[in-house]
């Protein structure tokens, strides 16, 4: 019994011979980690877009403002856009809770719910209420910006995605927008 003893005891003795050193060489805790760097984005403006129908105009407002720390994506947006179209001598418009603004470098990405519209619109009749639509913009230092229309979907169909527009493909042909990305572009 006494030699198990003294076995037992040396075994230990050797493990924490043996452990000790590993523990005493460990590397110190790092220091905490830094705030994340908050950076901001916005996109503001009024234009005219090229719309192909003859006697119609289609114009896209904006403002809009997003927060991001280490992510693509915006851990903040807010802010609202409003797309009027004109035809037939009446004015038709809908305004949107801006719910995603992303930005890279000279383009950017509006998505919002519709919250109002102009009395009367034919909206009010296709699409649900708070319907989600999407608009990507173009916003070159130099040469001619575009904006894309998503559309919205009609009742009993999905909802566009949150932060998706379809490519800018329309000319501006009034007015114009102003982009500051979180890049500094």
């Amino acid at each position: 019994m006494l030699n198990r003893t003294l076995r037992a005891t040396a075994l230990l003795a050797l493990v924490a011979a043996v452990a000790a050193p590993v523990a005493v060489a460990a590397p110190a805790p790092s220091s905490p980690p830094s705030p994340e760097t908050v950076t901001t984005s916005s996109l503001k403006g009024d234009a005219r877009m090229d719309y192909p129908v003859a006697n119609q105009e289609v114009r896209v407002s904006v403002d809009a403002r997003s927060t991001y720390t280490a992510s693509s994506i915006p851990q903040r947006s807010s802010g609202t856009f409003r797309i009027s179209h004109a035809q037939d001598g009446k004015l038709y418009w809908g305004e949107f809770k801006v719910d995603c603004l992303t930005t890279g470098g000279p383009t950017a990405t509006v998505t919002g719910r519709l919250v109002r519209t102009s009395p009367g619109h034919p909206w009010l009749t296709m699409l649900a209420p708070h319907t989600r639509m999407g608009v990507s913009f173009l916003v070159p230092k130099k040469g001619e910006a575009r904006i894309g229309l998503s559309g919205a979907t009609k009742k009993g169909e999905p909802l566009l995605t949150k932060c998706m527009a379809p490519s800018a493909d329309a000319k501006v042909v009034d007015g114009g927008y102003t982009l500051r990305d979180r890049g500094n572009y």
